[in-house]
């Protein structure tokens, strides 16, 4: 296993330090009757260690060199199904039955780790929580609140689909070679309920989306020919305010706003 070079095109950063896998696996606390889905194994380091015990796991491996590698390390392992497959592409919820929810875990490359957590978004009715290593300017931006450099679309998201903890900090030298930024280890946990009322979610995306497509306009030039200065205003948001000094609710509002003035056309 350790012949192979990390390859750039892939982002390929990976852990070594047993210490970190051993706190990833404290924090996830695997039960015997989950299903683990691991996207971007990379070399087995932490699968060895998840499969331990474990009932199923599924991992979802991009590079084609390291699936082979994986296939040969893991094959008189009954309770792990490798599938040679671009996670961007995958379809999750088709691993599980309708009793049971997965429970997602990954190193995530900086270049797919936004892409992926949308695609992921598309399918959480399947997913019990999700543990991800990232670059820590990508976890700050899941957390971050209004107002803040970091908030943005992704923010607002993941925070109505999701709660988002940052579980602990990981230094460049964990990983192999060692990146040039530390990492983050969350959790994200899908809600029963979203935090908001929405009447209609693909509005609610359009809306967040316009509204940060040029982060130094106002709502009133992003929004135009969605909502008016007026209508906007009429909602109880100032329409000189930018996107990012604006809530989950007051997007909700505004999206609900537009929603209605849909019907009524």
């Amino acid at each position: 296993m350790d012949g192979h070079r990390p390859r750039k095109r892939f982002g390929q950063n990976f852990l070594h330090d047993t210490n970190v896998i051993r706190n990833i696996i404290d924090v996830i606390n695997p039960q015997p009757r989950d299903h683990l889905v691991e996207i971007g194994p990379g070399k087995g380091a932490l699968t060895q260690t998840l499969l331990t015990g474990l009932w199923r796991l599924d991992i979802v491996e991009l590079d084609r060199d390291l699936v082979v590698r994986l296939q040969n390390r893991f094959k008189d392992k009954h309770n792990i199904h490798i599938h040679s497959a671009d996670a961007l592409k995958f379809n999750f919820c088709n691993l599980v039955s309708e009793t049971e929810k997965l429970r997602i875990i990954g190193n995530l490359p900086y270049n797919i780790s936004t892409p992926l957590m949308f695609h992921l978004l598309e399918q959480v009715a399947c997913i019990l929580d999700m543990h991800f290593m990232l670059q820590k300017e990508v976890a700050d931006r899941l957390a971050a609140r209004p107002g803040t450099a970091a908030y943005g679309r992704l923010s607002l998201m993941i925070q109505y689909h999701c709660s988002v903890e940052r579980l602990f900090i990981v230094p460049p030298g964990s990983f192999k070679p060692a990146p040039g930024v530390d990492s983050a280890f969350i959790r994200l946990t899908p809600r029963q309920q979203p935090p908001v009322e929405v009447i209609d979610e693909d509005i609610f995306k359009q809306i967040i989306t316009q509204a940060f497509s040029h982060r130094r306009k106002t709502l009133r030039n992003t929004l135009k020919g969605r909502l008016s200065a007026g209508e906007i205003k009429a909602a109880g948001i100032d329409p000189g305010l930018r996107g990012e000094a604006l809530t989950l609710a007051q997007f909700a509002v505004l999206s609900n706003t537009a929603s209605l003035k849909e019907f009524d056309e």
